[in-house]
């Protein structure tokens, strides 16, 4: 234990505990949003692909569900090549989270292919449409998507109106970046977003309380978010939620991507949910295609690439949206946990699954467990400056108290406190 808890900040929290102990104080802590992005598993699978825990196989939708995580993300393309993530797999793999319990976040691409920052190539079949039938296609495609999720059932949660519009989407109609930052460019983007935003609203009822998240791709840069959303939500429908791409050797740190959560959320009064992440658990490799981590240089300072290393890079991150006023931020999901490589198909992914080069379920999955570690400062240790932070967050008013929840009862309270001297005097 840390002497330091004799001291008078010690006993100052023996004071408080005495007088807040017949006393229940504290907001509600809402449960995170823990999801995965699945989109690879069906492929993997295809291809030979095969999920253990103890050595004993398992479906992979499974395992993480019985680890807590309770979403998961698939995205959709219009026409793919290979005939994955097109509406009849996304169909099928909704089936599959529904059966486990796992509620459904949609992230369309209107691409028949991959669609980022650097890339939003329209669909073949939409490629030469003029504006007013291209808007028409992506309502109707939208809306059908939605509609045909709903009727078995399977109607998303959160459905993501295109994947890292930072630069827009259906190029070039809809692009915003370089020369093409103008007024008018600005101006078709948002009408095509808004375009689909009312196919989702037409489609589902109000008590299917679905809502729509617009994702940008930097989360840790707080500048070019702002100025992307402050171009784009005048020119849209209202919508509920800003998703952020957070990746750290292209991003930034964890306090990088905290500050631009909370300047967002000041900024906007939008929730905010980490839409997509990953961390390594090694820098080696299986298989013959070159893993986009694999140097010493990429990795942030205190997080190594080992196993560990990955779980308590998702705990601080956890810990940062946690720690976002009025209990704005909604959690995270982790980008394809199950894109091993198998002898058939590769992965440049292998080193940041959730799974080691065997499929072997690995112990960082954890992270996403309601149990929370109590290192509420994030310095490695429990200790006196943790408990502080509870009884701050008590003391305060309600708004601005982050979930501190130790005993997971839904509130923090004196009971926390308790809790936490207990692990703080057990580690003595």
């Amino acid at each position: 234990m840390n002497r330091a808890f004799c001291s008078l900040n010690g006993l100052k929290v023996l004071i408080l505990i005495s007088v807040f102990t017949a006393t229940r104080l504290g907001a509600d802590c809402g449960s995170l949003l823990k999801g995965v992005d699945s989109s690879m598993l069906d492929q993997v699978e295809d291809y030979g692909g095969i999920y253990t825990v103890n050595g004993y196989p398992e479906d992979a939708l499974s395992i993480f569900s019985n680890h807590e995580i309770n979403m998961v993300r698939l995205k959709l393309w219009n026409n793919p090549a290979e005939g994955y993530n097109n509406l009849y797999r996304v169909l099928s793999m909704a089936r599959r989270a529904r059966d486990l319990g796992l509620d459904l976040f949609l992230d369309f691409h209107y691409s028949d292919t991959w669609a980022d920052p650097a890339h939003q190539t329209k669909p073949a079949a939409w490629s030469e449409l003029d504006f007013s039938t291209l808007t028409d296609s992506l309502y109707q495609f939208t809306y059908a998507a939605i509609n045909a999720l709903k009727a078995q059932n399977t109607t998303p949660a959160i459905v993501q109106i295109g994947n890292e519009i930072s630069c827009g989407m259906l190029w070039d109609d809809g692009r915003v970046c370089g020369p093409f930052n103008t007024d008018l460019q600005w101006d078709l983007l948002g009408t095509l977003v808004d375009t689909a935003i009312m196919a989702v609203r037409d489609c589902v009822q109000p008590d299917d309380s679905t809502r729509i998240c617009i994702h940008f791709d930097n989360g840790a840069n707080l500048p070019a978010a702002e100025e992307f959303f402050e171009q784009l939500i005048p020119r849209i429908s209202d919508f509920e939620i800003i998703g952020l791409s957070y990746y750290p050797w292209w991003h930034g740190t964890p306090e990088d991507v905290s500050t631009a959560m909370n300047g967002l959320h000041e900024l906007f009064s939008k929730d905010i949910l980490i839409v997509e992440t990953a961390y390594p658990w090694t820098l080696e490799w299986v298989d013959g295609s070159n893993n986009i981590v694999g140097l010493e240089s990429q990795l942030l300072e205190g997080f190594p690439a080992t196993i560990e290393g990955q779980r308590n890079f998702l705990a601080q991150l956890i810990g940062e949206i946690r720690n976002i006023p009025d209990q704005a931020g909604l959690g995270l999901f982790y980008w394809a946990p199950d894109w091993i490589s198998t002898p058939d198909f590769e992965s440049p992914w292998e080193n940041l699954t959730l799974f080691d080069f065997d499929g072997e379920l690995l112990e960082s999955v954890t992270a996403f467990e309601n149990g929370l570690t109590g290192d509420y400062d994030g310095d490695g240790e429990i200790n006196v400056a943790d408990v502080l932070l509870i009884v701050d967050c008590i003391i305060n008013p309600p708004g601005d108290c982050p979930c501190y929840d130790l005993n997971q009862d839904n509130a923090v309270t004196v009971l926390d406190i308790v809790l936490l001297v207990d692990l703080i005097l057990g580690a003595d």
